[in-house]
């Protein structure tokens, strides 16, 4: 029986994944990495820690992507005590145009991907009577969100299923709790609105009212909590990390 905690990081190729792996590997636990970037099985082992990879997993809403997750864990390690996961389908515009296809691609990526992986961590987990579950879903799902209504009603939709999960398997001693973002300074969001060019930035950060994006590194920071196991009485809540537009 493994003794060093384990936490599952469901997609480590994008977005905070590889920061969350190198923070939890720095902190004691070894992983299961689902799609791992290239360099970070390296960067693992030179903190020390174990890791096991998962292929083809990035798409949660797939019957057996979490299920493989979990059961290179047990296999592994007979264990899991974290668990972190997001993703997303985003469909803009307006609802009076929207369409089935639409409300189907946001449901599926927005909701079920996240109903999935939780059904499937979360049972070992209430077993041993501990552990810690972290989903990053979106800030558009604190507030109304203009052009986005599909899109910030499942977001909605998911940070309402983690309170309801966190409500039933809190006398377990297990926590789950949800991360919306916005306005977070990564690839991704920089090629979607044209923030590479130092004029669109200027409006774009106009818009938060701290006046920037968010860094990766002080992401992972913040959702280190959620699952070093460092502050385990703090369960059911859904936040925001984008620098106060969801307040």
């Amino acid at each position: 029986m493994n003794e060093r905690p384990v936490a599952i990081v469901a997609n480590a190729r994008h977005y905070v994944g590889p920061y969350l792996a190198r923070g939890l590997a720095g902190a004691g636990f070894d992983l299961v990495l689902g799609d791992p970037a290239d360099d970070l099985i390296d960067q693992i082992e030179q903190l020390g820690a174990n890791s096991w990879i998962a292929d083809n997993v990035a798409d949660l809403a797939e019957p057996t992507a979490a299920p493989r997750l979990l059961d290179i864990a047990m296999d592994a390690y007979g264990r899991v005590d974290s668990a972190v996961f997001f993703g997303g389908d985003i469909v803009i515009g307006s609802f009076l145009k929207s369409s089935p296809e639409d409300l189907e691609k946001v449901v599926r990526g927005n909701l079920e991907a996240v109903y999935r992986p939780l059904r499937v961590f979360l049972p070992p987990m209430v077993e041993r009577g501990s552990g810690q579950v972290l989903v990053i879903t979106s800030a558009s799902g604190l507030r109304v969100t203009p052009g986005a209504p599909l899109y910030s009603s499942t977001r909605a939709a998911a940070n309402m299923l983690v309170k309801n999960v966190a409500a039933e398997v809190a006398g377990a001693g297990v926590q789950v709790n949800a991360v919306g973002t916005n306005y977070m300074d990564f690839p991704g969001f920089i090629a979607a609105t044209g923030a590479d060019d130092p004029g669109v930035r200027a409006k774009i950060e106009a818009q938060v009212p701290m006046k920037r994006l968010g860094g990766m590194d002080e992401f992972s920071n913040f959702c280190m909590a959620f699952l070093d196991g460092s502050a385990r009485f703090h369960t059911g809540q859904a936040i925001g990390f984008d620098g106060g537009w969801s307040a």
